[in-house]
């Protein structure tokens, strides 16, 4: 019974993955099609031109990054003129960049965090140590792992 429950729950996983995978890919395409065309590239425009919902666009970083960048540069533009397919693909590239950037940095201050962490249970465990000495206790030996 557990392997077929297990069996189903990884099909049910898969079918999710390649539904995720299909719309992102949907999405990426609509950008490249609305910068191709000189238009504003809106969550709005993307969700009309993938067929996506809203939510999907938000809660996928890469995408929403692309986005935000996409509409802000297109803001910035006194007059927008069409980009060629290459810039487009220059543009995810860009976007996809700095999301790079950010989780890197995003990685360093968690490790950062942990080596923090790992230091202080390293002092306390020291501390303890040293008060079962002083209380006369014996010590015992680290458990060992298998």
């Amino acid at each position: 019974m557990n392997d077929q429950r297990q069996r189903r729950i990884d099909t049910l996983s898969q079918a999710a993955r390649r539904k995720s995978e299909a719309k992102t890919k949907a999405a990426e395409t609509a950008i490249r099609t609305l910068v191709k065309h000189g238009k504003s590239v809106t969550f709005q425009a993307i969700q009309r031109e993938a067929g996506v919902s809203h939510s999907f666009l938000y809660t996928h970083p890469t995408l929403r990054e692309c986005i935000e960048h996409l509409r802000r540069q297109h803001q910035a533009a006194a007059a927008p003129a069409p980009a060629a397919a290459g810039a487009a693909e220059s543009n995810i590239v860009l976007a996809l960049t700095a999301e790079i950037t950010r989780l890197k940095k995003q990685l360093r201050d968690n490790d950062k965090a942990l080596r923090d962490a790992l230091a202080q249970a390293h002092g306390e465990n020291l501390d303890l140590r040293r008060e079962l000495a002083r209380r006369g206790l014996p010590r015992t030996a680290p458990a060992e792992t298998e």
